[in-house]
This record gives structure tokens, C-alpha cells and sequence, in this order.
């Protein structure tokens, strides 16, 4: 059966108004999923649940516009009016706790454990999730970052996080139902892709999707772009958007 994913944001490098950052929210019949947690992405996914509802949730990288918003997910799990069962299951690159602890005080006494379950991703990472299973791979992005197979046995989403071209983007591609794929730079790069670089990864996947455009970057130019080298349809991930894989 189909599985469906909620563009909540895919804004880069950082938030406009009815724009999130970074974020995504993979929902199949006995799981729901938080891809990357930038900017505004809290927000709109309370427009299609609650936080307590979401099974886990996986993080590309430590940059801001995909992370930020687990700062007042900690506050909305522990200090307001929501009751988890439990710490929610966090799968996100080394140091994501740390990091985390850091911001939110100045003491070592920063409680993420008590609203998150972390686990520290590698290349071949997997874990599941509610009936999904996600299987983690490195990508070339500066520093730890990762992209990820999302699949439920039968259909499977592949999501680039934020990479250069590498071998292991087109690995991570292979075959995918939806491929889900950043294009945030206009001009080549070795950590982010041009709509050309993800749309060679894109040659053995089903439908394709553009995501996290640069602020030099517009969609229509983006699509024009990836559909010189890409042969079938090319769509670009909107607030709101949902994608059946």
C-alpha cells in the first residue's frame, strides 16, 4: 500500500513566511515519520498531527536550516502541555545530543534523553520505525551528513539530505519509487547540487522531486534545468505538498 510525504518545508538556507525550512513527514498506515527538523517545520507539522504521534525521527545533518527545530520540540515534550509515553526515537549524526545540550543551557544537565531516545547514525544504519525501515547512507556534504531509504517492504522513498555529487547519492537512488533530492546550488559544487546533479542520480528512480532550492535558484529555472538531463517528469517539493511513493 502507498505511502504518503507531507512537504512541511524545504526553504534553504533559511525560513520565509509560509515557508519552512527543511522538513518532511513520511505517514504510512502504522507509522508516522519527521525527516529533518529545520526552521518552521514544528509548526506545520502540527498541522497534521501532534508530536507525540510521531513514531521517530531521522536528521540529515547538523546545520541549522535541518535541525533547529528539535530545540522547541525538547520544550514542547517536557515543559508544556504535551504527554509523551515515552522519548520519542532520535536517529541523527554523531554529536547531535551534545550539540543539542549546548544551546539549551550552559550546564551538562540538559535533559535530552528525557524527550529523546538519540541514535547516533553511520553509513549502513538501520533501524525501524512503526513498520518502515531506514536504512542510513554517508553522502559528501563537508561534514557528517546522510541520506536515506525509506521503505515499508514493498515502496520505497530515497531522501538526499544535503550532499555533493558522489557515488553514494546514485546508490541511495537505485530503484527508488520517490526520489526526493536537494538542488540548492545554481553552479557546481562538492556539498550541495545543481538540479543537473540530481537529476543524473534521479536516471534508474521513478518520480523525481526537487527539494531545498537556493535562494539563486528559482523552480521553474530548476525544473527547466533538470529536465534537460532527466527524461521523465520533474516536481519541485512546495509547503504542503503531498507525495504518494
Amino acid at each position: 500500500m502507498p505511502f504518503d510525504v507531507i512537504v512541511l518545508g524545504s526553504a534553504s538556507p533559511y525560513p520565509r513566511p509560509g515557508a519552512p525550512c527543511s522538513g518532511y513527514l513520511v505517514r504510512s498506515a502504522g507509522a508516522t515519520l519527521w525527516l529533518d527538523a529545520g526552521p518552521g517545520t514544528l509548526a506545520a507539522l502540527q498541522e497534521h498531527t501532534t508530536l507525540t504521534d510521531v513514531d521517530a525521527i531521522w536528521i540529515s545533518h547538523l546545520h541549522a536550516d535541518h535541525v533547529a527545530d528539535l530545540l522547541p520540540a525538547v520544550y514542547a515534550l517536557l515543559f508544556a502541555d504535551l504527554r509523551p509515553a515515552r522519548p520519542i526515537p532520535l536517529y541523527g549524526p554523531p554529536g547531535i545530543a551534545d550539540r543539542l545540550g549546548a544551546f539549551l543551557t550552559n550546564t551538562a544537565a540538559a535533559p535530552i534523553g528525557e524527550a529523546f531516545e538519540v541514535h547516533e547514525l553511520h553509513d549502513g544504519h538501520f533501524a525501524e520505525a512503526g513498520g518502515l525501515t531506514l536504512a542510513t547512507t554517508a553522502v559528501e556534504h563537508g561534514f557528517p551528513a546522510f541520506g536515506v531509504r525509506v521503505t515499508d517492504g514493498d515502496r520505497v522513498l530515497a531522501y538526499s539530505g544535503d550532499t555533493g555529487p558522489c557515488a553514494a547519492l546514485t546508490d541511495l537512488a537505485n530503484g527508488a519509487d520517490l526520489f526526493l533530492c536537494e538542488a540548492d546550488g545554481p553552479e557546481p559544487s562538492t556539498v550541495h547540487l545543481t538540479p543537473e546533479d540530481a537529476a543524473r542520480a534521479a536516471h534508474t528512480s521513478g518520480r523525481f522531486v526537487l527539494t531545498h532550492l537556493g535562494p539563486f535558484l528559482g523552480a521553474a529555472d530548476a525544473v527547466e534545468r533538470a529536465s534537460a538531463v532527466h527524461t521523465g517528469q520533474v516536481e519541485v517539493a512546495t509547503p504542503g505538498a503531498v507525495f504518494a511513493v
